[in-house]
């Protein structure tokens, strides 16, 4: 599998709003490694995520470099700053406060964007929660020399949880309704927003 980013008007990359992704997944004949260096495709399959798809994966795997610098084993002071700074510092572009606003200020138009709405709001909650794991980790971590810094990206922290907060706690009843409506009566009415493709 290999991914293609691209916008509807022919450019790689874009802000936010426009970021599509191409996922290509190729099925081959036989299984690697082969005695052939090159093996036929069988089947080509493309599936197309939507911005707000995009803005999920982005912050799950955020989430999960938090995750894993938190707890490797031995502990890497470094690492775990260097992947604190780029998720908390404000100076981040298309950082995750920049996600959160242009996502989740407003509730979709289209009902099927509904559950991708509510899944990022809670890739956010689990992105601040594992955010303070790293934070309380790289507090036990630091010497003398570095507590100015940790306080600097607490005090980062609180203003991202801060402006967060109204957009990832709010209940928003039209999304709670949809949900009530569609699993109750339609279950087909949540299918993926994303387009497929597949060649045989």
């Amino acid at each position: 599998m290999y991914c293609t980013p691209f916008t509807l008007d022919g450019r790689a990359h874009g802000d936010l709003h426009e970021q599509y992704k191409r996922k290509t997944i190729l099925t081959t004949s036989h299984a690697f490694p082969y005695i052939k260096t090159r093996i036929n495709v069988a089947h080509k399959e493309e599936i197309i995520l939507v911005p707000i798809e995009v803005a999920i994966e982005d912050m799950q795997k955020k989430t999960q470099e938090l995750a894993f610098a938190t707890h490797q084993d031995p502990a890497d002071a470094k690492m775990l700053q260097m992947v604190l700074q780029g998720c908390v510092g404000t100076t981040v572009n298309q950082g995750p406060l920049e996600v959160a606003q242009v996502f989740l200020s407003d509730i979709p138009e289209d009902p099927k964007l509904f559950r991708h709405h509510n899944k990022l709001r809670l890739c956010f909650k689990d992105f601040t929660k594992r955010c303070e794991d790293a934070l309380r980790k790289n507090k036990s971590l630091i010497g003398p020399d570095q507590k100015e810094y940790q306080r600097e990206l607490e005090r980062n922290y609180a203003k991202l949880r801060e402006a967060l907060y109204p957009l990832i706690n709010r209940k928003i009843p039209q999304l709670y309704r949809s949900f009530s409506f569609c699993v109750t009566v339609d279950r087909n009415s949540l299918g993926r927003s994303s387009l497929r493709k597949a060649d045989c």
